[in-house]
This record gives C-alpha cells, sequence and structure tokens, in this order.
C-alpha cells in the first residue's frame, strides 16, 4: 500500500492528539466537608484551573501544586478550619516533596486529600476601643464560626468607625490571634489606637492641563478647617467626576499630621478629551424613524465647563404627521452657587409636524441643577418661549415667561434594566402669556416601581403611572406644546401615536388638559442574554385640568416583547395591539430601542 504525505501528516496529527487526550490532567479533591467549601476549594485550586483549560498541556502542573497548598488553605481558614491537613499527590507523589530543579514538565492526575479537622468557633472576639455607633460585623462573637472574613471585616469596620469621626490616622496596633487546637477555639483580641481627631488642611492638585487648579478645587468643594470625613472625600470625587472633564481622580492623604491637628490632601486627576460625539436612534412602525446626533466639549473654558449640542429628526416614515426637528444648545458651569449647584443656559429650535397640531417653537432659559445627592436632583429657573402653532382651534402665536422647577429621584439599580427600586419625575412650569394664551401651571408626573422575584429564572413586575395636568387656560387658549395626546410607544404601546385627544366636533381632535397613564410589564429571564415580557398600558385624555369620569375618553393596549442583553442595555422589540377605544379596529404596531420601555 502506498502512503501519501498528506496521510502521514494525518496520522501524525492524530496521534498528537491523541497523546496530548492521554496527558490531560485530572483533578480530583477529596474531603469531609460542606458542599459550598468543595465549590470553593475547587474554584480557587489551579490546578483545577488547569484541567479544565484546553492548553493544559503547556502548563507546570507542579508549579501550580506548590500554589494550591497556600490557596486551599486560604479558603479553608475563611471557612473556619484552621487545623486543616492539605495532601496534593502529582501521579502519586507528594508535591511539597519533589525538588523544583528536577519537578516533571506534566502530570496525568492530581488527588487532592483534605483532612479538615474541627471547625473552629470563636472563644475571645474583642476590639478595643470601639468607636460610637460602629457596629461589628453579627459573625465576629463568641460562639460564632470564626474566618479570616470576619475578622477581617472587624479590623476594617473597627478602624472606618473612628475615621468617620474624624480620627484619620486610626489603625490596629496590636492584635492577638491564638488557635486551641485542642477545643477547635479561636481567640482574637484587636487594640486600637484613635489618634486625635483631625481636621483638612491644604488640598493640593496634582495631573491637571487644561482645567484650572482654582476651579477644581471650587468644584471639589472639600471643607478647608472641618473634621476629617471619608464621606466628605468620596463626595468631592464624585463631583470631580460627573463634570465628565475627568478620566480618573484619587485623593490622598498626607503621612503626617500638620500643625493645629490638621491632614493635607493630595489629590491627582487625569483628563478626559475634550470633545466628543455620539448618535442614536429608534424606530417603531407608528412613529417611524428617529435619528440624533450630538457633540460635546467638556472643558469649553478652562473650568470644566460643558457645552453640548444636540440634534434630532423623528417621525421618519412614521404615520405621525410629518417629520420633526429639533436642534438645542445647553451649557453647564459646575459648582456655580457651591460645590453641588451648577448653572444652566440652554437654547432651542423645535418644530413638531404631528398629526393634530404643528407648531414651529424657540426657547431660551437660565437655571440651576442642585444635585443633593447621588439619588436626588432638583432643577428650577426662568425662561421664555415663543411658538406659532396651528391646530383643531386654527393659528395662535403666543410668547411666555416660564419658571420651571423639577424633581428627580432615582432609587434603581439600573437605569435602562431596572430590577428592584422605584423612579420619580415630577415638574411644573408656572407661565405667565406676554402674549397669546392665558396664565397657567402645567404639572406632570411619572413614578416607576420594580419587584424581582425567583434567583434561578427571575421575574420582574414593572409598574409605571403618569399624571399631567394644565391649570389656567381653556382648551382653546392652552399652549398646542402643552396639552397632552395618548397612543404611542410612550404611552400605550399598540395604538396609533397621539391618537387620543379630546374630540372638538367636525373630526378634529385636541389635545387635553389632563393625561392618566397606566402600564404594568412582566419581565421573564429566560437565560443569561434573552428575555421575555408581557404588558398593558391604559391611557385617559380628559379636557378639564384633573381626570375626571365624564370629561373624556380611554384607550388600552397590549403584547409582548423580547429582550436581548447587550453590553449597553438590553435590546428592545416589541408588538402591541389595541384592546379597548377609537381605534381599537388597528392592527399591530412594532417597537424597536435599547434599554427597557420604562
Amino acid at each position: 500500500m502506498k502512503l501519501t504525505s498528506k496521510f502521514l501528516f494525518r496520522l501524525s496529527v492524530g496521534i498528537l492528539l491523541s497523546i496530548q487526550s492521554a496527558m490531560a490532567l485530572t483533578v480530583q479533591i477529596n474531603g469531609d466537608l460542606p458542599e459550598d467549601v468543595l465549590d470553593s476549594l475547587n474554584g480557587a485550586s489551579l490546578l483545577v484551573e488547569q484541567a479544565n483549560n484546553e492548553d493544559a498541556a503547556s502548563q507546570d502542573p507542579y508549579a501550580s501544586a506548590t500554589a494550591d497548598y497556600a490557596r486551599l488553605l486560604a479558603v479553608l481558614y475563611e471557612a473556619g478550619y484552621f487545623g486543616a491537613e492539605i495532601s496534593i499527590k502529582l501521579d502519586g507523589r507528594e508535591a511539597a516533596n519533589v525538588s523544583a530543579i528536577n519537578a516533571p514538565k506534566t502530570a496525568n492526575s492530581a488527588v487532592i486529600n483534605i483532612q479538615p479537622g474541627p471547625v473552629f468557633r470563636y472563644g475571645t472576639a474583642q476590639v478595643k476601643p470601639i468607636a460610637p455607633g460602629t457596629e461589628l460585623p453579627k459573625g465576629f462573637a463568641t460562639g460564632e464560626t470564626a474566618g479570616l472574613s470576619t475578622l477581617r471585616g472587624a479590623s476594617e469596620r473597627a478602624i472606618s468607625g473612628w475615621r468617620d469621626l474624624g480620627y484619620a490616622k486610626a489603625r490596629i496596633v496590636d492584635q492577638k490571634v491564638t488557635a486551641d487546637h485542642r477545643n477547635a477555639i479561636l481567640n482574637a483580641a484587636l487594640q486600637v489606637n484613635a489618634g486625635q481627631q483631625l481636621k483638612f488642611g491644604n488640598l493640593t492638585v496634582k495631573g491637571n492641563r487644561r482645567v484650572r487648579t482654582e476651579r477644581i478645587l471650587e468644584i471639589a468643594g472639600l471643607p478647608q478647617g472641618e473634621v476629617f470625613s471619608p464621606e466628605a472625600l468620596d463626595k468631592s470625587a464624585k463631583r470631580l467626576r460627573r463634570t465628565g472633564a475627568f478620566g480618573s481622580v484619587a485623593f490622598s492623604e498626607a503621612e503626617n499630621v500638620g500643625l493645629n491637628q490638621t491632614l493635607d490632601i493630595t489629590l491627582d486627576v487625569s483628563e478626559q478629551r475634550r470633545r466628543r460625539v455620539g448618535f442614536g436612534g429608534d424606530i417603531a412602525t407608528s412613529d417611524g424613524l428617529s435619528l440624533s446626533a450630538f457633540w460635546m466639549h467638556r472643558n469649553l473654558l478652562g473650568g470644566a465647563e460643558r457645552l453640548r449640542i444636540e440634534g434630532e429628526i423623528s417621525g421618519i416614515g412614521g404615520d405621525t404627521g410629518g417629520d420633526n426637528y429639533r436642534l438645542s444648545a445647553r451649557f453647564e458651569r459646575p459648582a456655580t452657587f457651591g460645590p453641588d449647584r451648577d448653572l444652566y443656559a440652554l437654547a432651542e429650535l423645535e418644530e413638531l409636524n404631528e398629526v393634530n397640531y404643528f407648531t414651529r417653537q424657540a426657547t431660551v432659559g437660565v437655571g440651576v441643577n442642585w444635585i443633593a445627592s447621588d439619588r436626588r436632583e432638583y432643577e428650577y429657573g426662568v425662561g421664555l418661549m415663543a411658538a406659532e402653532t396651528r391646530d383643531a382651534f386654527g393659528e395662535d402665536e403666543y410668547l411666555l415667561f416660564i419658571i420651571p422647577a423639577e424633581t428627580r429621584r432615582d432609587y434603581r439599580n439600573n437605569q435602562l434594566d431596572a430590577t428592584k427600586g422605584y423612579y420619580l419625575r415630577a415638574n411644573a412650569a408656572p407661565f405667565a402669556a406676554i402674549r397669546g394664551s392665558d396664565d397657567g401651571v402645567r404639572a406632570f408626573g411619572d413614578y416607576r416601581i420594580y419587584r424581582s422575584f425567583g434567583t434561578e429564572r427571575p421575574v420582574t413586575l414593572a409598574f409605571r403611572a403618569q399624571l399631567g395636568s394644565v391649570f389656567g387656560p381653556s382648551l382653546a387658549d392652552a399652549p398646542s406644546d402643552f396639552v397632552f395626546y395618548s397612543g404611542g410607544g410612550g404611552t400605550v404601546r399598540g395604538q396609533p401615536y397621539e391618537s387620543l385627544g379630546v374630540d372638538v366636533g367636525g373630526g378634529l381632535i385636541a389635545g387635553g388638559r389632563s393625561f392618566l397613564g397606566l402600564s404594568a410589564e412582566a419581565r421573564f429571564k429566560v437565560t443569561e442574554t434573552i428575555g421575555i415580557v408581557g404588558f398593558y398600558d391604559y391611557g385617559f385624555i380628559g379636557s378639564d385640568p384633573l381626570p375626571s369620569e365624564g370629561s373624556g375618553d380611554s384607550q388600552s393596549g397590549a403584547g409582548i416583547g423580547v429582550r436581548y442583553q447587550t453590553p449597553i442595555g438590553p435590546i428592545r422589540f416589541d408588538v402591541a395591539v389595541p384592546v379597548d377605544g377609537p381605534n381599537e379596529s388597528n392592527n399591530f404596531e412594532i417597537y424597536i430601542g435599547i434599554g427597557q420601555a420604562f
């Protein structure tokens, strides 16, 4: 039989693969231990990792075994086994007894035998002195299972307790940790030296190139001369980060205490690129295609001022009346009226070609954005709005002086895919009519709440309530873009966009002075990346300032959707049909976007 070179090559590759398969490392861990501890041991072992690695043949099993003694012992200490014995044999030889110089490069089997011994419990468990209000870990107490995590946690909390009160140099000066192997008892006594209560000293800034030092100091708002506080340092870092001007922010404390019990602080920053651009899009069968883009400067005048110019075209190819255009510019200056109050100025041009009305408007305004905390923001200002409109009542022009105010509370665990928490946005805009319309107030609220159940395949229930009102002007005199409509992706899915308003006769529809919207979703997680959603939406539009029976009409819609998880949030695909209302004979609507519907 004639053997070709191709056949010989295939044969040699097959032999090599067979040899590599035969040399694959197998690892076995034996020990009378709880399941969770065995899982932790498997996760910590380099030998197990090597056995699961396709490229295991190129690794040194003896080096992995030598490291495993310490790694596995650390896991056992965490679980309270302070008298454990570990044996690691590679091909029957104890790894610890093999010389590193003459160690074989391969091994077929690894057997890890663990004699855990008894679980140790705390005898003495104390830290002295403790700062007022400090709570040590619950597991750090006499009779509880002893573990390095609770011991470490007790030390960390003892120090942080004193630091929270201004004792920045608090440290552990003595620790006596002894193991009584006969009685399986671990005695731990830690001694703290709190030192002196200190005050913030000088703040030195390093690393800035374009942002002026004096502005960085103003934005950081570190309270020089006041009692030291880690919380104050954390707040300062967040203020600097939220400007967007800095890529990294790091505070470091001086080693030595200064005059009058002060502690100097050094701030190291690195700056972001000054300019940024971005693009976005959304599509729905009724609403059509929306395209947006923005340009932003993060340090316009050298003080971390931000200028954002944004443009948007929406309604492309939709059934919403025509294309809509918006061009806006917003300038923000951080730390203008205090470290947490930013000045803003805005200008906006907008043209809306909607099914039931047309408006072309220009808005300018100034105001203050107050970031009260990570979860709470308040915004208030003054502005002017000029508009030309055409609706069911004819053509109109008006000029309004507006005093808008808004509060936002965001306690969601994830803005794009919340599974718990709540979100609230409420605003009110009193307006005085300089020309056209009448004086009044427009108010709107949006409340969302989330609850989840289960662990393997969790289910999230999400609820949303929206309420809007216009007080003052009559229905005919109310500004066209201040009134409310229902239908579409933001209100009632399955119903045509802004299909529900107030019927004023002659086949004409005007916006209502009141709006009530309710939505409910059940979100089922099928896999790590795939989810299914069922939803129901309800909307009411009334002619009175508050929703009331007999003053308007309602509609509803329902549907199902699919969510595909991505690093930037879930991709949303919803199909909805009308359930009730004037347009219930309509077919179906499709909505595609990024992030949950609410």
